[in-house]
């Protein structure tokens, strides 16, 4: 078995949100175990979105741009074998569906570990269907497929993908960076009550649901303000709505934002009324600052939120309910801290960031046992060029479609 390997992470990214997030706490957090991590970012010059490269950069991880164009991009699978020569590769970690379809041709015939970890699929248009599912078969052919959710986990198990190849790990968050951060949004002092979203503004994350909720809130506590972190292509939409329910001046759009540990302590509480979710980050980020949540019951949500002990759980589109809970909090703060303490506590023990790469660091041991036993050779970087022959693994050449 190796020791130090060299991990590879792939991406496609359309902005820093959820996945781009938990990729980098991963990366940091096995930085720490001896692990040497690599970012590898899919760059299209028409929609660039190398915004996690910059923050991977800024915590410390190796990155590689992967210049890639159209909808297929042979020169990509060779810019990615390419990476897999200078860095010595070890596992090959992607994360998405173009980044499983790329990264499994091009580690084709190569002597390296396969891992993905599939954190959900778009099914918003017919292309994106299909993509998901010419993604399910190729999954085959990895040797580890990590989920964080049971619903995830039950589509690749009807895709054909065997129990022996799948692992449910679940995300992690550094507790550390959101438990002592200072509010952003208002001073320490200030007595507005804050009800935070934290997510892209598409359809199907909620907003609206938030928005329509809030008239009742305001009713009853006119001090409260509505803030909305992110951005996307429903913004417009979702400002028109604000203007229509007549609570504008309430509502702060507060677009992307780079201080999120202090954002997210400006909160009096969370609200996520997603209509599908695998296990939502911004969850986890706002139990890790000591905040309250109120979010619906889809993917691994309540695996997080446990009813009246971390916060409280509302069904789809239940505007009644979701203001009704929202109310609850703001009407018994000291119940609103008791939640929140919980499930910091619960962050801490249960979705940390270490946690997390603990157990990658164990997956990756498993797929790293088809070496042959010899010693990898050191990094070019380091060895002064006197370089013996690398070790292998005996997996990748007998890959077939059609194996489970």
């Amino acid at each position: 078995m190796i020791t130090d390997p060299t991990i590879l992470f792939l991406i496609s990214s359309e902005g820093y949100f959820g996945v781009e997030n938990m990729l980098v706490n991963l990366g940091v957090a096995l930085s720490r175990q001896e692990c040497r991590c690599v970012v590898g970012v899919f760059c299209d010059a028409r929609f660039p979105h190398t915004e996690i490269g910059e923050r991977a950069s800024a915590r410390g991880l190796e990155v590689e741009i992967v210049p890639c164009s159209g909808r297929f991009d042979w020169r990509a699978v060779a810019g990615i074998r390419k990476l897999l020569d200078k860095h010595q590769v070890d596992v090959l970690h992607t994360h998405g569906y173009k980044a499983d379809i790329y990264g499994g041709m091009a580690s084709w015939g190569r002597r390296l570990g396969l891992v993905a970890t599939c954190h959900n699929w778009p099914h918003s248009s017919r292309s994106m269907r299909a993509y998901a599912a010419l993604d399910r078969l190729v999954l085959r052919t990895f040797d580890r497929v990590v989920v964080v959710s049971d619903t995830v986990g039950a589509i690749l198990r009807y895709s054909g993908i065997s129990d022996r190849k799948l692992r449910t790990i679940a995300n992690g968050v550094e507790v550390e960076r959101f438990q002592y951060a200072q509010p952003s949004l208002k001073s320490s002092s200030s007595t507005l009550s804050v009800v935070g979203f934290v997510g892209r503004l598409v359809p199907g994350k909620g907003a609206d649901v938030l928005l329509r909720a809030a008239p009742r809130v305001l009713n009853r506590y006119p001090n409260s303000r509505f803030v909305l972190v992110g951005d996307g292509p429903a913004r417009q939409e979702l400002e028109s709505l604000a203007s229509q329910l007549g609570v504008t001046d309430r509502v702060l759009f507060a677009g992307v934002r780079e201080d999120m540990p202090q954002v997210y302590r400006s909160f009096d509480l969370l609200v996520l009324p997603s209509f599908c979710e695998a296990m939502p980050m911004c969850v986890l980020e706002a139990m890790a600052a000591g905040k309250p949540v109120i979010a619906t019951r889809v993917g691994a949500v309540p695996r997080l939120i446990e009813e009246d002990k971390t916060g409280m759980l509302i069904e789809l589109g239940d505007v009644a309910g979701l203001s009704a809970a929202i109310l609850n909090l703001l009407e018994a703060p000291e119940r609103a801290q008791r939640l929140g303490k919980n499930g910091q506590l619960r962050a801490a023990e249960h979705f940390s960031a270490d946690a997390m790469a603990c157990e990658y660091a164990q997956l990756y041991s498993e797929v790293s046992k088809r070496r042959d036993g010899r010693e990898k050779k050191p990094h070019p970087s380091t060895d002064g060029g006197n370089t013996p022959s690398r070790s292998t693994r005996e997996i990748a050449a007998s890959r077939d479609f059609n194996t489970n």
